[in-house]
């Protein structure tokens, strides 16, 4: 069927509408990776946006039960160049456009996928509609509130291991961090996002990680208070909205990027040893490195291309951050051994020792 991506800033590209077939509306955003499409529509972190995937051909390797990172995508709708309608893989179960018709997503191929990145890229803050009406224009002015609300666990979850336990608070984690995780040996706790450090107590942990999740930071502030006293009391580490959470804890500030880190191929550099690591990173927002306080926090890592925060350390506690993701779904693995060295914090703190 003949559709229409409607943008906020009165553009309209005509394709082909797949998925489903109601109109959805949301922030446009894009994503620069080559693979890994199932991976990013099933990211919570995109809960609320039509994502643009900025390769021309999406889908050729279809969709399989092994790779989603949530039991239900959160995005809105996808945008694609070339839709591939017969993928080939050993492991493919369903096409991208069955993917979308089977959750629910606004799907909208043949789409000049160049020119609305590089509406976004300029433009900044986009909303768009598919819809088959190109009078249909977006209503949405601004992204959604009480986003990692909608995608955080309700109920804590724990998953089994023989290593240190470590609380995850949720603001919205993707599976592979869960995995990577189990997978060197951790016991996983999944909490809610609003736990209290009374609750993470009762579980015993060795160790606290501060999951990814969707929206802007600042809608954490109310909880601030609570999670301040809860990474304190142990070994913490922050990936992506983590990060940014765990900054304004210690007074930073942050602040909308003008269209976002999003796709497999973020070069980030390592302060301290001047070694450059090929990242995956999802986010909109970042750390005003000008706020950082340099009596208690220092910058671990900067971005190659603008120069933004993408990691700290706290100088006394054994807390640090970083804003791409090292369990790199989809993405290289050059900083998964970021996950080692937090799970050797754990073991230290108290001369723990796991067999």
């Amino acid at each position: 069927m003949k559709g229409y991506l409607v943008l906020s800033t009165g553009d309209v590209f005509e394709g082909t509408l797949f998925g489903k077939q109601e109109a959805c509306e949301g922030e446009i955003v894009f994503n620069t990776g080559m693979t890994g499409y199932q991976e990013v529509l099933t990211d919570p972190s995109y809960s609320g946006q039509i994502v643009t995937f900025t390769y021309p051909l999406i889908g050729n390797y279809g969709v399989n039960h092994i790779d989603h990172e949530s039991v239900f995508p959160a995005c809105k709708g996808l945008v694609v160049g070339e839709l591939c309608q017969v993928p080939s893989h050993y492991q493919s179960s369903l096409s991208l456009a069955e993917m979308a018709e089977k959750f629910g997503l606004g799907g909208i191929s043949g789409v000049d996928t160049r020119a609305v990145t590089h509406i976004v890229r300029t433009q900044g803050l986009v909303f768009g509609r598919i819809t088959t009406n190109p009078e249909d224009l977006p209503k949405a002015s601004e992204p959604l509130m009480d986003q990692v609300a909608a995608v955080s666990t309700k109920e804590k979850e724990t998953y089994p291991g023989n290593g240190p336990h470590v609380v995850m608070l949720d603001f919205g984690y993707k599976k592979s961090i869960l995995d990577c995780l189990l997978e060197k040996g951790c016991k996983v706790t999944v909490v809610p996002y609003h736990t209290s450090l009374k609750e993470v107590a009762a579980l015993n942990p060795d160790g606290i990680m501060l999951s990814n999740g969707p929206g802007d930071p600042l809608e954490m502030q109310p909880y601030l208070k609570e999670i301040k006293k809860i990474i304190e009391a142990y070994p913490t580490f922050g990936i992506c909205l983590g990060h940014q959470v765990i900054s304004l804890v210690y007074g930073c500030e942050t602040a909308r990027l003008p269209y976002g880190h999003r796709g497999s191929n973020h070069p980030v550099k390592h302060v301290e040893s001047g070694k450059v690591y090929m990242t995956s990173q999802n986010h909109g927002y970042m750390v005003k490195e000008d706020s950082v306080n340099p009596k208690v926090l220092k910058v671990s890592y900067i971005n190659v291309n603008d120069k933004t925060v993408e990691g700290l350390q706290h100088l006394f506690l054994p807390i640090s951050t970083v804003q791409f993701h090292p369990e790199a779904h989809p993405g290289p693995s050059d900083t998964d051994h970021l996950f080692e060295q937090f799970i050797q914090q754990c073991q230290n703190i108290g001369e723990k020792s796991y067999a």
